[in-house]
């Protein structure tokens, strides 16, 4: 799908390109045979009609079946031009309008190109080759097969340094690999047998062996190479409102031309006033600073899947967080060990840090910092295996450990007092050894250092009048944190339908921005009107929400909110800049002071100077973020 996407842009870029070219040699060709050569000044007209056949045929054949859908587009100025110099004989002015026209669109399918660099990067980046082991054959030959030809269960083998080609589970093996091209973390994760591995990782030292454990087109990098083909190729907002613009700007400029026609009985000035009418500046600067701002985005972490966003969230005057992951860095801190076991605290330590080295459970880190700081040396662990809904599991020294939750605990007919393990609040996990109650773990998530301040800047730097938590977590928990940040309206121990609800109903009141980063929030980020999500975490997070921050930072939110406001002054500045010289250039000639070949030569500077300042949005301004230090 996603190569098919890319041949159709390449095909329409081509088509304008193909048009441009001709309009502009067949122009010159006329300008040689006319006034340098002489002696073929009767076959000068010659490429003139060529590209009109040409080029006006397919322009005005894609005006007329937009025409058919009753789409009254901005456009329509170009094709009134094309049809009225030829009908008056003004042929070197109707190819202007064509060369204008196919110009404009082609630097604009540029843009759009230049953009999506980063998936281009993200294409040029994907293994194609992978290893597979060859069961069926007593000495296990390696096959290097395409990635695309990978079925669920095949064995494939990761050379170090190689970038893993599927998602998948480690069965051979010890060894690290860097996920931060794809989840943002700037760590090493370690991986053992029984451990997932996502496509697109960078393996390290060591050899692995994994079993593939989905196809080549629903990995981890596959999801992300289409969250960003879609940012390209999503007809931006912005652009719509250019058709609004264009539906008072089209008749406007008609009554202008016609009144000329009929104050001076000369059908020249109409034709003059429609030539310089022709909106480019609508057309195509708008989409211009979009695609920028779209690619400034990408080099800043921010993932655009919907270029709708850019638009909508500078307008927003609610916005609702989640609490773990947003406005807390999601990494809790273990802060307290209650043990019911022989072995002392330290050894259970060990023992549980030995096998959360092999997750990315939020509370595996917490684990891990813990044990290195009680300078405390992890052993060799086998048989991991996470179970959504159970937990981690793992072989150690013999021992068989589990890390679970409340409610799974619940399920074991094991002595444990239910009065002690409520005391106290905070995130926590049980440690189950032997099928033997071994200790109770409890941990807080440390809100963001910039947190408060982000939220105080959010009404007097971008008009956000109402600020809330939507959480899951616990009231204790939620209400700490809303304290901390100074956040008044709280909602605590929500499920995910009750936070949709909650979003769904503040909706209806104000355009709403929602931040999250768990799979629960998938839902309110579609119900609200811009939905953000931080992209470490959860596939179904990023498909749900029209931005993807890459990199969990509220300075990146702000960065955001800034380069949307950016966006929108500066396509305002030259879609309105652009149609007022165009006014300017109508009156003058439906006063007969501007014949139609000078109006199109002066609509083409108007176009150029409206195009070069929408690309100051691919540009990063000297201040992107103004959050408080």
């Amino acid at each position: 799908m996603l190569l098919n996407d890319n041949k159709k842009s390449a095909t329409a870029f081509g088509t304008e390109v193909y048009i441009a070219i001709l309009a502009a040699i067949c122009i010159v060709i006329y300008l040689i045979f006319n006034y340098l050569i002489t002696n073929f000044q009767n076959f000068a007209t010659l490429p003139l009609y060529v590209t009109l056949l040409i080029g006006g045929t397919i322009i005005i054949f894609d005006l007329s079946r937009k025409l058919l859908v009753r789409e009254f587009g901005a456009d329509l100025l170009a094709g009134l031009s094309i049809i009225t110099a030829i009908i008056l004989g003004e042929y070197l002015a109707g190819c202007l309008v064509i060369l204008m026209l196919s110009s404009g669109a082609s630097l604009e399918s540029y843009a759009i190109g230049s953009a999506s660099r980063m998936l281009a990067a993200l294409a040029k980046r994907a293994p194609t080759i992978a290893h597979r082991k060859n069961s069926q054959i007593q000495n296990e030959n390696i096959l290097d097969i395409a990635v695309e030809t990978i079925a669920i269960g095949d064995i494939i083998l990761v050379f170090p340094h190689e970038i893993c080609p599927i998602d998948g589970e480690v069965i051979e093996g010890h060894g690290v690999m860097d996920e931060s091209y794809l989840t943002g973390e700037p760590f090493l994760i370690s991986k053992a047998p029984g451990s997932n591995v996502l496509s697109g990782a960078i393996n390290g030292d060591a050899l692995l062996t994994i079993k593939a454990t989905k196809l080549a087109q629903h990995s981890r990098y596959a999801k992300i190479m289409q969250v960003v083909s879609e940012s390209a190729q999503k007809r931006p907002s912005m652009r719509r409102l250019a058709d609004q613009l264009g539906m008072w700007y089209t008749p406007f400029a008609i009554m202008i031309a016609l009144l000329a026609w009929l104050c001076s009985a000369q059908a020249i000035r109409f034709l003059a006033v429609l030539v310089i009418a022709t909106p480019c500046p609508l057309l195509i600067a708008i989409p211009v600073a979009i695609i920028g701002s779209i690619s400034l985005c990408a080099r800043r972490g921010i993932l655009i899947k919907d270029p709708i966003v850019l638009e909508q969230i500078d307008q927003c005057q609610t916005m609702i967080f989640d609490k773990t992951g947003t406005l807390t860095y999601g990494k809790p801190i273990l802060t307290e060990q209650t043990v019911y076991h022989q072995h002392s605290a330290q050894e259970i330590l060990r023992l549980v840090a030995s096998i959360e080295r092999y997750s990315k459970h939020p509370l595996a880190s917490a684990i891990l910092e813990k044990a290195m700081a009680e300078k405390i040396d992890l052993l060799q662990a086998k048989k991991i295996h996470e179970t959504k809904g159970i937990g981690l599991q793992g072989t150690v020294s013999g021992y068989e450990i589990l890390i679970t939750s409340r409610k799974h605990l619940a399920k074991f007919d094991l002595k444990w007092t239910k009065q002690d393990l409520s005391q106290g609040t905070g995130l926590e996990c049980f440690i189950v050894i032997d099928q033997q109650l071994a200790a109770h773990y409890r941990f807080r998530d440390e809100p963001r250092r910039d947190s408060e301040q982000f939220i105080h800047h959010l009404l007097p730097q971008h008009g956000i009048k109402k600020i809330m938590i939507v959480s899951g977590d616990r009231p204790e928990e939620v209400y700490y944190l809303a304290n901390f940040v100074g956040i008044k309206e709280v909602y605590a121990s929500k499920s995910p339908e009750e936070k949709v609800e909650i979003v769904s109903e503040e909706t209806q009141k104000a355009k709403t921005a929602y931040l999250g980063d768990g799979i629960n929030d998938a839902p309110a980020l579609l119900c609200a009107t811009v939905g953000i999500a931080f992209g470490r975490h959860s596939d179904i997070t990023a498909e749900a929400a029209g931005a993807v921050i890459m990199e969990s930072s509220l300075q990146k939110v702000d960065e955001f909110l800034h380069i949307s406001q950016r966006m929108r002054r500066i396509a305002l500045q030259s879609a309105i800049g652009g149609m007022t010289l165009s006014l300017i250039g109508m009156l003058i000639a439906a006063f007969g002071y501007l014949p139609p070949v000078a109006g199109a030569i002066c609509q083409e500077i108007i176009d150029v100077l409206a195009i070069l300042n929408a690309l100051r949005t691919i540009w990063q301004p000297a201040i992107i973020s103004d959050i408080p230090h």
